[in-house]
């Protein structure tokens, strides 16, 4: 699926976010298309008569405003992205996730990124040398039949373990955010062990994916017993 692309200039990039004090995201829209993806509220704020997914917003002057926007505002940690995948694959042709990281860590500004790609290990020189930065991979599942039916979009899962160990090794602060938990993710603990320093675990209890569970018979796993039944050897990650 090739998705519709604007370039845009947008009015600021550092936003207040509820999560970490601040948030970057030089993309609206992401090109991965999960179904159960809490920013599908993002199409309401949009132009796009495209269903989510099929639309991304370049903001091509990202770099240039937060180059300004740190000078200005407090120091805290940034969020790399909240509503979007900073290295969904235009990533790889615009380079804005990467601007932005060198901007807030020539800055010293902490920094948490948050992807579902093995492209981050494309940025592996800047985070390995920099003071105050650790890096995530969104990893659901360890059964990559059930990642093809919530993110056909996304990178195997596979992928995304290589590069949290080949992160971990070169001594970058990892985690994993399995959220939601979707069937198979109590396999992810032999997976990650000794390749991250934490994990995150969240039912996420959004809706946007209720018809993927129905149509495969898995509304088990929408259950709050699923859930404690299949974080319990995740927990002792």
């Amino acid at each position: 699926m090739t998705p519709t692309v604007r370039e845009v200039q947008a009015k600021s990039v550092l936003s207040k976010s509820k999560i970490y004090p601040w948030v970057v995201n030089p993309y609206t829209g992401c090109e991965h298309a999960c179904t159960y993806c809490y920013a599908r509220f993002m199409k309401r704020f949009s132009s796009h008569p495209e269903p989510w997914g099929e639309f991304v917003d370049v903001k091509v002057n990202a770099p240039s405003l937060l180059r300004a926007e740190v000078r200005k505002k407090r120091r805290a940690t940034v969020w790399v992205s909240g509503v979007c995948d900073p290295y969904q694959p235009l990533e790889a042709h615009y380079r804005l996730t990467r601007q932005c990281l060198e901007i807030l860590v020539e800055n010293r500004w902490p920094v948490v990124v948050q992807t579902r790609s093995p492209l981050v290990l494309r940025d592996l020189d800047i985070l390995r040398d920099a003071r105050d930065v650790e890096v995530g991979l969104s990893i659901t599942t360890a059964d990559d039949s059930i990642r093809e039916l919530f993110e056909p979009c996304a990178p195997p899962i596979a992928e995304r373990i290589r590069a949290l160990d080949e992160l971990h090794r070169a001594g970058v602060r990892t985690y994993a955010m399995i959220a939601p938990v979707l069937p198979g993710a109590e396999g992810l603990a032999d997976l990650l062990r000794g390749k991250v320093d934490y994990v995150l675990l969240d039912r996420m209890n959004y809706h946007y994916a209720d018809r993927v569970y129905r149509e495969h018979g898995l509304e088990d796993a929408l259950t709050a017993e699923f859930y404690y039944r299949a974080t319990q050897d995740l927990r002792s990650l």
